[in-house]
């Protein structure tokens, strides 16, 4: 029990804060943490030796993780009637078909490209959270036919490729089609499901086999760092999911956009000098 505990005593503390705090930031933003989780999981694998695939497993374990978070995040904003269900339901089929084609892809790509992709993309990410604004609008309502099923694709597919929720795609999808920001990150947690749960499988198929995983893995999902991650996820959800409705908003966002680009630059870093 004693080298089990200094083997992995660490590993398994920073799993759980990483789940609890990836569960706040779910619940805060309506996204599904992964933005916390892939990069945390990525340099835990990585020391231990398991570099070659790291991204890969990052990526697949936390979409696993992320279908636990988006239920919790989503019922808990559910409970303030900030869920719009029907956009749910008209957008997640598209999602999820792109969750499997990103996924498929994402099983491909060596590991610097998947680094250089999640960090660009988070760069992306980092200044809309810093920059954006509830009151940019480009439309009234969110759109229907080959635009949602384009729109709806194209999110399932980078969420995907990144391990995220989709919900950072989608509440700037919402905020810009009209809707109000509280509103726009409950309806936002739902889409996690459409992209974590196929993409997760997927994942599982597409990882069945590999050389250089870590233990106990199916496929590219770590069935350890899941259940850590998706047990502390679930304890902090539905308490971010409270706090989105009680603090300051824009100051939320600018501080976890910070975040995001120290989290992106590192990532990006880590790409050229692989």
């Amino acid at each position: 029990m004693a080298d089990f505990l200094s083997q992995y005593g660490a590993l398994i503390l920073w799993l759980a804060l990483a789940g609890l705090f990836a569960g706040l930031v779910a619940g805060l933003f309506g996204i599904g943490g992964g933005v916390v989780i892939v990069p945390t999981l990525f340099f835990l694998l990585s020391q231990m030796g398991y570099s070659e695939t790291a991204m890969h497993v990052a990526v697949s374990t936390s979409l696993a993780t992320i279908v636990v978070t988006s239920i919790q995040s989503a019922l808990a904003h559910n409970r303030h009637g900030a869920v719009d269900w029907q956009i749910i339901r008209t957008w997640a089929p598209w999602i999820m078909v792109g969750s499997i084609c990103g996924i498929l892809v994402a099983g491909y790509m060596s590991k610097q490209v998947m680094l250089a992709v999640f960090g660009t993309i988070l760069v992306l990410f980092a200044a809309q959270f810093y920059f954006g604004r509830p009151s940019w609008k480009l439309a009234e309502q969110m759109p229907g036919g080959a635009a949602r099923a384009g729109l709806g694709g194209f999110a399932g597919a980078i969420s995907a490729i990144m391990g995220i929720g989709g919900g950072t795609i989608g509440v700037t999808l919402m905020t810009v089609c009209g809707m109000t920001i509280h509103r726009a990150v409950g309806t936002a947690s739902g889409w996690g499901i459409a992209v974590g749960l196929p993409g997760a499988i997927a994942a599982i198929i597409v990882g069945w086999g590999r050389g250089g995983l870590p233990p106990l893995s199916a496929g590219f999902v770590n069935l350890p760092a899941f259940v850590l991650i998706a047990l502390a996820t679930m304890v902090m959800a539905p308490i971010g999911a409270s706090l989105a409705h009680r603090l300051n908003a824009e100051r939320l966002r600018k501080l976890f956009g910070v975040l995001l680009a120290i989290v992106a630059v590192r990532m990006i870093w880590q790409a050229i000098s692989a």
